[in-house]
């Protein structure tokens, strides 16, 4: 009797890689920005590449915008963060204080941000300080109630052990109320952090001199939509740095 040879083991056929629809997206655009009556208005990838080449590698002056827009962005969140833990702490802790404040607060919150930049760039001029007070007023709202529903959602039972083992007021403060309040924080820091950068260039973008948003101002009045494409890349590709997950491709 002939011995039964097993089947040697079935090599895995390696799945069919994914076809990216951005390389479709880029032909077609490539396609259709070959006529110059189209490209007006959509551009060409090959001349946006060249822009972004150019900022980066050759003429090396992104670098200074960059950095100007990312500045405006970090002065914006540690400000309005730290403004935004203390009146929510505050506010979260003093009922007779919230009752009297908590309709402006909702009404300033319900204002269009974007109004109060002309105001701004009166009173700071076009500077970095207009661009961080307008990011500040999208970053505070955020912060200040998070940190509000995380000083109300703490536990009274935690409270009352705390208090019948001898924790004074500030010690409920420091040991409870904050890092109850901080971890609220922490889970919205992404979008936080990602408002920072929108006002930031949004106020660049309203009058400045200085900034990505400035780059994109320039080539609008130019009619320039290369440039303006090239600078919607580069802040596309910042953009996502806070909340991107960690993981391959």
């Amino acid at each position: 009797m002939s011995e039964h040879q097993p089947n040697p083991p079935k090599t895995p056929r390696k799945a069919p890689r994914a076809y990216k629809p951005g390389r479709a997206t880029l032909t077609v655009w490539e396609v259709l920005g070959s006529s110059p009556d189209i490209a007006f208005f959509i551009g060409e990838p090959l001349k946006v590449a060249g822009r972004i080449w150019s900022w980066f590698v050759v003429e090396k002056d992104i670098y200074i915008h960059l950095g100007t827009t990312l500045l405006e962005t970090a002065l914006a969140f540690g400000i309005a963060t730290a403004f935004g833990l203390a009146l929510g702490l505050w506010l979260a802790l003093s009922p007779l204080a919230s009752a009297i404040l908590d309709p402006y607060i909702k009404a300033l919150n319900s204002m269009p941000r974007v109004i109060l930049a002309p105001i701004f760039g009166v009173w700071f001029g076009l500077g970095i300080w207009s661009k961080v007070a307008l990011a500040i007023t999208l970053v505070f709202f955020i912060v200040f109630f998070n940190v509000y529903q995380g000083v109300r959602e703490v536990s009274l039972v935690v409270l009352a052990n705390a208090r019948m083992l001898g924790a004074k007021r500030r010690q409920l403060l420091r040991h409870i109320y904050l890092p109850s309040a901080t971890s609220w924080v922490f889970s919205s820091l992404p979008t936080s952090l990602g408002r920072a950068f929108v006002g930031a260039v949004i106020g660049e973008y309203l009058g400045s001199a200085r900034g990505v948003g400035y780059l994109i101002m320039q080539a609008e009045g130019s009619f320039d939509v290369n440039t303006v494409f090239a600078g919607i890349v580069v802040l596309t590709r910042l953009r996502p740095l806070p909340g991107r997950p960690v993981g391959p491709d």
